[in-house]
């Protein structure tokens, strides 16, 4: 539990739920939050032991209702994956391994300062910020890693196509700029990260192909029907001329 704040409280206290801000200014802000969290969620749905949550609140000091923040993407390796009102370190017993701001004019400066030192105090491993605007933010992604207790940048790189790619240790993924869209990409397999526009076409082509199935066994039913009611109706009038014969 190195880096978390605690002390001892023997009173029952009531963490709020909110902290009164807007998830998200603009579409800008919202859309790859969204796109990011349901995105990890789906790439972590088998692993019980990962849980991924967005602009929920997470308090780091026992007893302190306003030591708490609330980062636009998170994820925890090593906690069980249900749903949480807040996250409180004492009792999870562990920080975040990632942390995603996605930048806004009023978010920008204390992304870069104030809770970048609270990420690297709380021992976050990996910080990232993106600027989904270009902005403010040049490159308009950027990662920061733990060494030795303290943040230095990962490396960026650029693909063939000029797209930028950094790669995060504790997701096993690359995060890549595609265009002006944050993107997740797993080298294992090869493939991206659904987005939320992306996971429902992929339902609704599962649903499609499933329906369609359906109504091709329901087809070769009805025909089997058919064939044996044939079959059926020609034995009987075979019969009946055997007994007229």
């Amino acid at each position: 539990m190195g880096g978390m704040v605690v002390s001892a409280v023997a009173q029952e206290i009531d963490y709020p739920t909110t902290d009164g801000q807007p998830m998200a200014e603009t579409d800008a802000q919202g859309i790859p939050l969204m796109n990011t969290v349901i995105g990890l969620r789906d790439h972590f749905r088998r692993r019980d032991d990962v849980y991924v949550s967005g602009n929920l609140l997470i308090y780091y000091e026992e007893g302190n209702v306003n030591a708490s923040v609330a980062p636009d993407v998170f994820v925890v390796v090593g906690v069980p994956n249900h749903a949480r009102d807040t996250y409180k370190l004492w009792e999870e017993g562990k920080a975040p391994d990632f942390v995603l701001e996605i930048t806004s004019p009023s978010t920008r400066a204390r992304d870069q300062t104030e809770k970048r030192e609270l990420y690297e105090r709380l021992a976050v491993e990996e910080y990232w910020r993106y600027d989904p605007t270009g902005n403010y933010l040049d490159p308009p992604l950027s990662g920061l890693c733990l060494s030795g207790g303290e943040y230095a940048a990962l490396g960026p790189r650029r693909l063939a196509d000029g797209t930028l790619a950094l790669r995060s240790r504790v997701l096993g993924l690359e995060l890549r700029i595609e265009g002006d869209e944050l993107r997740f990409f797993d080298p294992a397999t090869g493939e991206y990260v659904l987005t939320l526009t992306e996971s429902n076409e992929e339902r609704q082509r599962a649903e499609a192909e499933r329906d369609s199935a359906q109504a091709r066994l329901a087809r070769e039913a009805a025909a089997r029907r058919a064939a044996e009611a044939r079959v059926a109706e020609l034995e009987a009038l075979l019969s009946r001329r055997r007994e007229d014969d």
